[in-house]
């Protein structure tokens, strides 16, 4: 058995770090802010495409996108802190299945932050936003760990906070479970999902009992 976790919201809360280097970049190249309501809608999307969103003009989108990530770097380990039952729920499924990250996050960056947490070792493979072409909705970064893990599908697991986690299950034809710990609510997972968690610990315990069955 697999099973793939995403990570910000799912594993890891570093909002304050996401919106203190949105707003650094509004601030570095004098554009107006958007709030932190708007921005925390969009997390799970790729940086461009929150900035897009967002209404940054095309042209611009990745000047703003390298200024995040110069700040971000920075201050992505004092300001990020994993989820409650997260480090739990890492043990109790590397019992029970081979694990991976799949991720929109840059995967440079997701690897330092496992790292500093001390879990990176328990994953065999991590997949970055620069990893793919096509990101999260789309099924590509799913079957990409699927291939570099050699897995079935049939015994593969996707755990996810936002519908782009669910519906990337979904295209990839792999089982998945959402959590509520994140950015999207219960009634915009329900929209996608029945198999619906408050958390990641409790996600692998659903899963676990599934594979009894």
């Amino acid at each position: 058995m697999t099973i793939l976790f995403d990570l910000d919201g799912t594993l890891i809360d570093s909002t304050e770090a996401i919106l203190e280097s949105f707003h650094h970049s509004f601030e570095f190249h004098n554009h107006h802010h958007y709030s932190d309501e708007a921005i925390k809608a969009l997390i799970g999307h790729p940086l461009d495409v929150m900035y897009k969103e967002l209404g940054i003009d095309e042209r611009r989108v990745w000047d703003f996108v390298d200024t995040y990530k110069e700040h971000y770097r920075k201050i992505s380990t004092e300001k990020t802190v994993l989820l409650e039952y997260a480090h739990e729920a890492i043990q109790e499924a590397g019992k029970i299945a081979r694990l991976g990250v799949v991720t929109t996050k840059t995967g440079r960056y997701s690897r330092e932050l496992l790292e500093y947490f001390g879990l990176m070792d328990a994953f065999e493979v991590l997949i970055g936003r620069e990893d793919v072409t096509n990101p999260k909705p789309h099924a590509e970064p799913i079957h990409k760990a699927m291939g570099i893990m050699n897995c079935n599908s049939a015994e593969c697991w996707m755990i996810g906070d936002t519908r782009l986690d669910i519906a990337s299950a979904q295209s990839a034809g792999i089982k998945s479970v959402a959590v509520t710990s994140g950015y999207d609510k219960y009634e915009q997972l329900l929209t996608l999902t029945d198999n619906i968690e408050k958390n990641a610990l409790d996600a692998v315990r659903y899963i676990a009992k599934a594979r009894e069955k």
